[in-house]
């Protein structure tokens, strides 16, 4: 992910396309918190990108979400204002194009209340 101008170049690590989409998620109203995506190499390895799995293909960047939301939210409504915040985010922070953000809805997270 390298752009070059005529002053010199700049490039994106695939941490910068994680975090930006991890804070844009976690921003939405509804989210609680991203999924452990089973069977990662993230799993293995203790990484923080938990929740994202990110592809870029010819600068058009690719995204799964993993969520966790909370209780009594409308599940299509959370989905598609996770999808706009992303795409949003990373299209104004990165110039990037967005192919993509695929919601997955692993659970919900209910509290004990007595």
């Amino acid at each position: 992910m390298t752009e070059k101008s005529s002053t010199g170049k700049t490039t994106l690590t695939l941490d910068v396309l994680l975090t930006i989409a991890r804070m844009a998620a976690l921003e939405v109203e509804g989210v609680k918190r991203m999924a452990i995506v089973k069977g990662s190499l993230n799993e293995l390895f203790k990484r923080d990108n938990e929740g994202i799995r990110i592809t870029v293909e010819d600068n058009n960047v690719f995204i799964d979400l993993y969520l966790i939301l909370e209780k009594d939210v409308n599940i299509r409504e959370v989905s598609r204002t996770v999808q706009q915040a992303v795409t949003r985010a990373i299209a104004e922070m990165t110039g990037m194009d967005v192919g993509h953000v695929n919601i997955h809805i692993e659970d919900i997270e209910y509290s004990n209340e007595a």
